[in-house]
């Protein structure tokens, strides 16, 4: 099994760069940079800037082991938020992050965040300080996505520099277009939860000049157009190159090559997500709308290849116990279960749903956690390791190396559900609620079509809120949709969730709860970031107003 090439270079970040005590990386079996100007170390690094900067610890003493790389961690903070899961432990203030301000139970007890400052907002502005190196949870997304696209600067500069053999043409478009891929991805996912961020294209450093988050999502869709336009041909040479590119135990499944037609698709998906979850659902136009549906309609289809992840024994990737968020939330909550499965995920799962039934089991008593840590997290449901069998039914997580496949970008469930929700907001609810009965099918829930019911606008869009919860559930969305339906804002501004399922202190089951989440939208800047990169003169602001 072919084990990941590991590169590990100066990073982009002030932070990294502005230490006097860098990484200490010596294994001479791994790719450096002066060893990536020929064909097979430029692969290397490429494949070593994805699958490692990107994802994996890259300096261990700012980590404590939880929440854990990028898959498990970063994500796992959005999930949090996203009410999908929540957390006792305290390590990078987890169980923090995603408490909400209050809960009203049904007898009328209103709990209040028990963490002081007791809010998400006063929490982020007292922990988002540089001392707290790897234990404030706004560092960990911008190291990681900040390392990648330093890499894939990297292996552009070295792709004009690369004698390629065979096609050398197709060759060097390959790489360039893997590369502009991974850095549109990483500008994603930084102009998705951060107020402010830094452009640049340098091979080595950084620049201060910070731009607006909106400004981040434009580069994210230049570098995926930059890639779209030069994936023009399949041929050995483009399939040689992405067969190195992509670990082998990745190829598997979902995960195989895909084809440039494929590869544009998925691209095509994540410019839908880029403009659907930055976009509060009330201010969206009919413009908008209809550029979520010409993007989807070629997008990621049932049959296509995309990006995905696995664990193997060595957890080059993933580790199979912890590599995800749905690793870490598998098992007895009482038990190894680091993330506890929110009531709330349990509660939008319509009866009868086999997904529920087979990946999730029920206490005989609920899981209460320490009350002095949250106000939302106790539960009664568990995480299923390998779920329970039932023929064609999706198993949400196994824990047995490469055993779960991890979408690292868009999927043809989240594209038809993007297409689902334009077309329900422009008044198209039966060809909506098709294609929701379409995803339930490819996951085997064995749900009745509601397609052809009758159901009015209203609900409509409440199927499609709960098969986005459910049906997309571990896959890091969670939050953008909480965000952009108004779930975390402030109940006296209309926010919160109403009707919510809650386990109080004592293990008393209220059932038309009230929970006020008032999370911050945008999370400021990284501290981590500005002590060593102090923003330039014109630079738009790093801290979220609110």
């Amino acid at each position: 099994m072919k084990k990941i090439h590991i590169l590990v270079t100066t990073l982009l970040l002030g932070f990294a760069t502005s230490c006097k005590e860098q990484l200490d990386v010596k294994n001479p079996n791994q790719p450096t940079v002066s060893s990536a100007n020929t064909e097979t170390g430029i692969i290397n690094l490429a494949q070593g800037a994805a699958y490692i900067n990107g994802s994996k610890e890259i300096k261990t003493d700012l980590y404590d082991g939880v929440p854990g790389y990028f898959w498990s961690g970063a994500m796992g903070f959005h999930e949090l938020m996203g009410d999908v899961i929540g957390e006792e432990a305290a390590n990078q203030f987890g169980n923090q992050i995603g408490a909400p301000d209050y809960v009203l139970l049904d007898d009328g007890t209103k709990v209040v965040n028990p963490n002081a400052p007791n809010t998400q907002y006063a929490l982020i502005r007292q922990i988002n300080v540089n001392s707290n190196q790897g234990s404030n949870p706004l560092f960990h997304e911008w190291w990681y996505m900040y390392s990648l696209n330093s890499q894939m600067n990297k292996v552009l500069t070295l792709a004009d520099q690369v004698a390629f053999t065979g096609d050398a043409k197709v060759k060097k478009a390959t790489i360039q277009a893997w590369a502009y891929w991974w850095k549109g991805f990483a500008y994603s996912r930084l102009g998705s939860i951060y107020y402010a961020g830094v452009i640049n294209n340098a091979d080595n450093g950084t620049n201060g000049n910070f731009v607006a988050k909106e400004k981040l999502i434009e580069e994210a869709n230049a570098n995926l157009d930059k890639a779209a336009a030069l994936l023009t041909t399949t041929s050995t040479d483009y399939t040689a190159v992405m067969t190195l590119l992509i670990p082998t135990f990745n190829q598997v499944g979902k995960g195989g090559v895909p084809t440039p037609d494929m590869w544009k698709r998925t691209i095509n998906t994540l410019k839908a997500r880029n403009l659907l979850v930055n976009t509060l659902t009330k201010t969206m136009t009919a413009a908008q709308w209809d550029q979520v549906l010409t993007l989807t309609n070629d997008g990621v289809k049932a049959t296509d290849n995309v990006f995905t992840g696995r664990s193997n024994q060595n957890g080059d990737f993933l580790a199979p116990q912890t590599g995800t968020v749905a690793a870490k939330a598998t098992g007895d909550p009482s038990g190894g279960a680091t993330y506890k499965i929110s009531e709330r995920l349990i509660q939008d799962f319509k009866t009868g749903d086999q997904r529920l039934a087979n990946n999730f089991t029920q206490r005989a008593t609920p899981w209460i956690g320490e009350s002095s840590r949250g106000n939302a997290f106790n539960t009664r449901w568990a995480l299923v390791d390998g779920g329970k069998k039932l023929a064609g039914v999706i198993t949400l997580s196994d824990r047995n190396p490469g055993a779960t496949e991890l979408y690292l970008a868009g999927s043809y469930e989240e594209n038809e559900l993007m297409k689902a929700e334009a077309l329900i907001n422009t008044g198209k609810l039966e060809d909506g609620l098709k294609l929701i009965d379409a995803v339930r099918q490819v996951q085997g829930a064995g749900l009745a079509a509601v397609a052809g019911t009758g159901l009015t606008a209203d609900q409509a869009k409440e199927e499609l809120r709960r098969e986005r919860r459910v049906g997309l559930a571990f896959r890091g969305l969670s939050f953008y949709d909480a965000r952009r339906w108004g779930v975390i804002d402030d109940v006296a501004k209309g926010g919160g969730r109403k009707g919510a399922v809650i386990v109080d202190k004592t293990g008393k089951v209220t059932t038309n709860g009230t929970i006020n989440y008032n999370f911050l939208d945008y999370w400021d800047v990284p501290d981590n970031e500005l002590v060593y990169n102090a923003p330039a003169s014109g630079s738009a602001p790093v801290k979220n107003p609110k």
